[in-house]
Formats: C-alpha cells, structure tokens, sequence
C-alpha cells in the first residue's frame, strides 16, 4: 500500500510539473483608439498593417467585438477585472473632465482601480506565472501602479494617459528611463517586451501586457514611415478630407491623415518585431496572443480627427458604434488559420477567457462571458445583451448617455433630453435611421433591460445642474 502512494505521488507530481510547463504564455497587445477598420485586415485602403495582417491568419478574427467603454481607462478597468465598468465605478477616462457650466452634473466616479480588485495580473501571478506590464496603465497613480496590481515587472506604465513627452525621447515619463535622442517610444516599449522574453526562464509561463500609446494623441509622425505615406496619399483619387456634421462635432469620412498612417504602421511594424521574438525562441506556438483596442477610433472632435471608422456613426467618446466597435484577434496556441466569429463580445470578456485557457479556476464575481467554447467548439456565446453606461461629458462633444444592444437592436439613450433613440444593425449598421417611433415596444423593452442592468452594476448617474443658465 505505501509503494501504492508514493507511485500515486510520483505520478501526480509529473503530472503538475507537466501542466505548469506546457502552460500557454499570455501576450496581450493592447493598442489605444485603434478604430475597426484602421487595419488592412479590417478594412483599411490607406493605412498599412502587414505584420497584423498575418496574425489574423493565425486568427480567430471578431468582427462583433466592442470596447467596454468609448474612452481608455474603463475599458482597461474592465480587461484588468473582468466587470463592467459601472461595477468597478470607472465610468470615465482618469482623471476625466466634469463641467460646471452645462445643464448635467457628471456623477463622481473613482480615479484609480482599487487595490481590493483581483486583476489578471493577480490570478495568473498566484498561479505560477511571471507577470510583466509595458506601456500604457492610465488607472491610477502612486499606490496603484501595475507593481500594485500584480504585475512582477512595470516599465512604461503611471497615470498618464497619453505620452508626456510625445513620441521620441526624452519621455517624461517616471516608469521609463529616457533613450538616445530620436528614439521612438513604440520602438522602446517593444524592445523592452523583447528583452523580458528573451531573459525569462522558459521552464516558468509568462503573460506579458503590451500597452502601447500609439495611436493615441498627440499625432506625431514616425519619421521612419511619414514620407511613404505621404507619397501613397498623393497618388489617391480619394485624398481630400470629407467630413459630415454629428451633433455639434465634425467626424471625418475618410483615411487620408499620413502622420497617423505612420503611427499606424509603427505598431504594426512592432507587432511584428515581437512575433518574430517569440518565434525564434519557440514560444510561438504554445502562447495565447490577444490583440485589441480600448476604444473605437478618434474621428469625431470639434476639429477635423486624425483618422475615419466611416460608414460607422460617431467615433471615440459616443456611444454610437464609432466610439466602440474595435478590431479583435485571438491566436490560441495550435491555431493555423483565421476563423471568423460573429458572435457579440466585449473587453471584459477576456478575463475568463485568459483564465479558462491557462486552466486558472475563477472564483470571483464578473460579468465577462469567457470565450473557451466559442474557440474551442464553436459553440455560440450565452450572453443576451451589451451595455455601456457613459454619463459623462466628452472632448468629442458627446453628451451623458447609456446604450444597450440586444441581438440586432440596439438602443441609445441621452439624458440631457431624455430621448431614446433606437436602431437595428443588422439593416442599418451605420445607425441612421432611428425607429423608435414606429417600435415602441421594443424601445420600452430595452429601457427596461438596460435599467435593470445599470441597477445590477450599481451604476453611477448624472445629477441636475441647478445653476445651470442657458
């Protein structure tokens, strides 16, 4: 009976050093108000995303994929946790902006992602994997950083949302030491990536965070890339800025920007430095790869935006599919091909998905649906509805709202005047048709289900502004 047990203990023993060993890595590249279609996978005629490209053939490519919210840090509240943003009270980029002077009070919500919130970083550090965090945090200052978050390693990563010190060197940034002059910080940020991989030790699973700043402002060329696009955008027939009118903004109906063209590139260009990193050390195969955005892309401002996600409405900051529709790719370990899934998901999704496949039990409360079945069995993801709740005034000139989709419907609510407006996507993806007149019902049918869901994620609301003069 003893030789019984230590056979047993032998064999558990390999068994879980096993398992540990052939654990996937994680990469997760996360790039900031990459539209849609700002990819030549996705759409692009003008920007040019070779390296992205050939992900996608790797792929499971989501052509339904939203962003938890039209502005950064709730979404990235959302990929750390895995609940909505309304539940984990980031309902507007860090620290946001909350007008005195218009007839809605903005409702007070957090300025950091609290330290009592069990991230990503936490769940797969406890579980044996080393944790490493490039780029772009935006959810918090001291006391909140990555390293707080569970993260082994941060570089790149403070309460700034946008780089301080543009593009190229020097950064002011306080997690990143400055580089030679003319350095790109795109170019550093993945060279960093590529020396934390290359000094790891194999034997022990990794999942690296790639945040990178581009593409958001300032519009800063890559001087490696600007005057070839330059060059192309002379030879097009369609070079010339087209805008139509969105409320009091202006959004912009085609690519024709080649400085953010060149940011574009730059990280596709990256992209592709850190795949050829992770094949030459043969990590490629057996890592789960995930490639997405924040929010949609910035195309609607007071002024004419960098970059189009046209026949889309709107563009980062309204809740219309502009502002959150994203591209999406999931390179499961094995995978050889690209898949098209046109099932409805969104950031917070990823959570368990990351979870379920390194084969990590989640125990906690969330409201992402992991995505395990969907690409391992095809299997169409349980989930009814999609909501954001963005009460709050925006740069791109957005007003408070809350929207829902439900299945093709999809409703957007205002509160300045209260008004639902109600479309279906399916006939009328660039949502201009609103038929709420003519479907009452369904309209009161959403209200209610996206009252309900506001109630179940203890969302924050606007207040009236009673010194508000018109």
């Amino acid at each position: 009976m003893n030789q019984l047990f230590k056979l047993l203990f032998v064999l558990l023993f390999i068994t879980g050093c096993y398992s540990k060993k052939t654990r996937p890595n994680v990469i997760f590249i996360l790039v900031d108000d990459l539209g849609w279609n700002d990819l030549e996978y996705s759409g692009s005629t003008f920007y040019e995303s070779p390296n992205i490209d050939n992900l996608s053939n790797d792929s499971f490519q989501f052509i339904n994929a939203y962003a938890a919210s039209p502005v950064c840090s709730p979404t990235r509240a959302s990929i750390m946790t895995g609940k909505h943003p309304a539940r984990v009270n980031i309902t507007d980029w860090i620290p946001g902006s909350d007008p005195k002077n218009r007839p809605l009070l903005g409702p007070q919500d957090l300025h950091q992602l609290p330290i009592n919130e069990i991230t990503i970083a936490e769940k797969l550090k406890e579980s044996g994997y080393k944790t490493f965090f490039t780029g772009k945090w935006h959810l918090g200052s001291q006391g909140f950083y990555p390293e707080d978050n569970g993260f082994d390693v941060n570089i790149g990563g403070f309460e700034k949302g946008s780089p301080m010190g543009g593009y190229y060197s020097p950064y002011k940034n306080p997690k990143l030491s400055d580089g030679p002059e003319g350095e790109y910080l795109t170019d550093r940020l993945t060279d960093e990536s590529i020396r934390l991989i290359n000094k790891h030790n194999k034997n022990q699973p990794f999942a690296l965070f790639l945040s990178f700043y581009n593409v958001h402002t300032p519009i800063q060329a890559n001087l490696k890339h600007v005057d070839y696009f330059n060059q192309k955008l002379s030879k097009m027939n369609d070079n010339s800025v087209r805008i139509k009118n969105e409320g009091e903004a202006i959004t912009r109906l085609n690519q024709t920007d080649a400085k953010y063209a060149s940011m574009v590139y730059a990280v596709d260009e990256n992209v592709g430095r850190l795949i050829k990193s992770l094949k030459d050390n043969d990590l490629y195969e057996n890592s789960l790869i995930i490639f997405t955005s924040d929010n949609g892309g910035l195309s609607t401002l007071r002024k004419i935006a960098p970059t189009s996600v046209y026949p889309l409405r709107a563009g980062k900051g309204w809740l219309y599919e502009g502002g959150i529709k994203i591209p999406q790719l999931i390179k499961t370990p094995g995978n050889k091909k690209n898949v098209i899934i046109d099932d409805l998901t969104v950031s917070y999704d990823l959570f368990p998905t990351i979870l379920d496949f390194v084969g990590i039990e989640n125990n906690k409360q969330i409201d992402g649906v992991s995505l395990m079945a969907t690409l391992k069995e095809r299997s169409k993801i349980d989930r009814e509805d999609i909501f954001w709740h963005f009460p709050h005034y925006h740069g791109s000139l957005w007003k408070p709202g809350s929207a829902i989709r439900s299945g093709n419907w999809k409703l957007v609510f205002h509160y300045e005047t209260n008004y639902a407006e109600l479309y279906n996507l399916k006939d009328d993806p660039g949502e201009l048709n609103d038929l709420s007149l003519s479907f009452n019902y369904k309209k009161q049918t959403l209200l209610k289900k996206l009252n309900k869901l506001k109630d179940e994620t203890n969302a924050n609301s606007v207040s009236i502004n009673f010194n508000y003069k018109n």
